[in-house]
């Protein structure tokens, strides 16, 4: 092993000793490499050559020729002693290269590279020695690859528009992407990202948002820089896809372009009946026909009409029921389910809770605001049974207390402290220790905290959604398995200055809401309060008067339900 790698540095300082010495005494031909002065482009998978050339013409057999990358000893291939050898190729040229000896009697030289790989794109150096004499040029080789045909599909709404994705797999070197609509008119804003594969190959991810509900069809477009090779794409994004996007627009646009042809007829009649009065049997046949034309292009429009809203009609039902699950726009479900008036049950209130007159809000008695250690609810009048119903509460001071909202089982167990949990029958959302989040709690919070949640109950189903009711965002969702009988609206108070209002249906808020009575907490007192109390609108935002008289404390028994 010694005597190996001794004669091994032997033969490499001999080499550098050849390649660095001054000439001593003697002369070698002189002469000049010339490589190609522009680079060379090779397709991938394909044969190309990198050629080299001395000048003035000589032989080159008995020379030394070398080709390799940025350093002297990555070596692409090395021909010496009329062979080829193989000792220092770089590996991934070994049994990709090959010599090309047609013209080595002239002075012409070059190596055939197969199979080109992304990996061989950049800067060569061929190298000639003869004797102590050596000169050497560089060429450049660019490698080019046309990959798959772009895959276009739609990924879902995004904020006004629809989203769209181009992917492209294969290419060399990065290709450049275009987004074009049905008119030609390119997009200038969109998102790309690129990544490269083992091979260094590249895929092309592009991505955009499409505004506009008429725009139809779009297309992606791929171009190798290099090659000049293009291909393309193109996906129809019907007008249902876009948010909030009228069915009946189309419809609009064609109603609207058969009355312009029918006032333009009626105009063109009355010019031809003014300016050919002499000719008015003539006239007579070709306001005949005008009329019989333009009945036809009106029942053709109506038909076309009528099956384009048929086929809109049929496109929003599918894309609706693809999204019933969705956990997106509180609108959309409004749709599908009825608004259910709520209104509270004294009878089922703790007494440490007051009601309005109304019945639709509930908030801690005067001299109450709580604790920590105490649940205290009501719930609604009305039972559930079946269908699909929703309502929505709006929180006052939701940040500052803790309280919960959601349905619950007739029979459940509220007696005292008690756990809310789908188990024990309550399906229910809850601020506590400072966040907001489901119950049982699993880790998972909303930030920012609602101001006004909407509880959709679907019984059809099985579940129950709730949403943030100012931005239309889903914040979770239980399923009913362990649902059966009645179920009951539910509302539960801890702590803090908080009031829960059921709003009135869809309309806007009661900007003048009339506060509770002040009245003392007491076990023996009723859940609901007579005298005034506040409307049932929602958007009660200010805190309630406070009364002069004193207040009197809350006792222990005020704590039982």
């Amino acid at each position: 092993m010694e005597n190996c790698c001794r004669g091994s540095l032997l033969s490499q300082l001999s080499s550098l000793l050849l390649l660095f010495q001054l000439p001593a005494g003697g002369s070698a031909e002189e002469f000049m490499v010339i490589g190609p002065s522009e680079p060379i482009v090779a397709v991938l998978g394909g044969d190309i050559m990198l050629p080299c050339r001395v000048s003035p013409a000589m032989d080159v057999q008995n020379m030394e020729l070398r080709w390799f990358r940025s350093k002297f000893s990555e070596a692409v291939l090395i021909y010496q002693n009329q062979r080829e050898q193989r000792e220092e190729q770089l590996a991934q040229y070994r049994g990709r290269t090959s010599l090309v000896k047609d013209f080595l009697t002239q002075g012409e030289a070059a190596v055939r590279i197969h199979n080109v790989q992304a990996f061989d794109n950049g800067l060569y150096t061929c190298f000639f020695r003869m004797g102590i004499f050596y000169e050497e040029a560089g060429l450049e080789l660019k490698v080019a690859g046309v990959g798959s045909a772009p895959q276009v599909h739609i990924t879902g709404p995004e904020e006004d528009g629809v989203r769209v994705v181009c992917m492209a797999l294969g290419w060399f070197p990065k290709p450049q992407v275009q987004w074009r609509a049905l008119s030609g008119e390119k997009f200038l804003t969109f998102s790309e990202t690129q990544a490269q594969d083992a091979e260094g190959l590249f895929t092309i991810n592009a991505t955009l948002v499409v505004r506009d509900p008429s725009s139809g069809n779009v297309t992606c477009s791929v171009l190798n820089p290099i090659l000049g090779q293009e291909k393309a794409m193109a996906i129809f994004i019907p007008e249902p896809f876009f948010p909030r996007s009228s069915p009946w627009k189309l419809a609009f646009m064609v109603i609207l372009t058969v009355l312009m042809l029918l006032l333009l007829g009626a105009v063109f009649y009355i010019m031809r009946e003014h300016t050919a009065k002499l000719q008015e049997m003539q006239e007579w046949e070709k306001l005949h026909r005008d009329k019989k034309e333009d009945q036809r292009i009106k029942e053709e429009a109506l038909k076309a009409r009528d099956e384009l809203q048929a086929d809109l009609d049929w496109r929003k039902s599918v894309y609706l029921a693809s999204l019933k699950k969705a956990k997106l726009y509180a609108d959309w479900r409004k749709e599908k389910f009825q608004t259910l008036t709520v209104s509270l049950d004294p009878e089922s209130a703790h007494s440490i809770l007051a009601l309005s007159d109304d019945k639709t809000s509930v908030t801690f008695k005067d001299s109450c605001k709580g604790s920590e250690d105490g649940v205290y609810s009501v719930l609604g009048h009305e039972g559930i049974t079946s269908g699909c119903c929703y309502w929505e509460v709006e929180i006052k001071n939701a940040e500052r207390s803790e309280w919960a909202l959601g349905v619950c089982r007739r029979d459940v167990e509220r007696k005292g402290w008690y756990q809310e949990s789908p188990e024990k029958g309550f399906w229910v959302v809850a601020m506590y220790d400072n966040i907001f989040g489901s119950l049982p709690a699993n880790g998972e919070h909303i930030v920012p905290i609602p101001q006004r949640v909407g509880v959709f109950l679907d019984l059809k189903e099985g579940d129950v959604s709730f949403y943030n009711m100012t931005d239309g965002s889903h914040l979770f969702s239980f399923p009913l398995a362990s649902a059966s009988g009645t179920l009951l609206p539910y509302f539960r108070l801890r702590s803090g200055n908080v009031s829960l209002t059921i709003c009135s249906g869809v309309g806007g808020p009661v900007q003048t809401p009339l506060p509770f009575n002040n009245l003392p907490c007491s076990s023996e007192e009723p859940g609901s309060l007579p005298g005034q109390g506040f409307s049932s609108g929602c958007g009660v935002d200010g805190d309630f008067p406070g009364a002069e008289s004193p207040l009197l404390p809350c006792g222990p028994e005020a704590m039982s339900p």
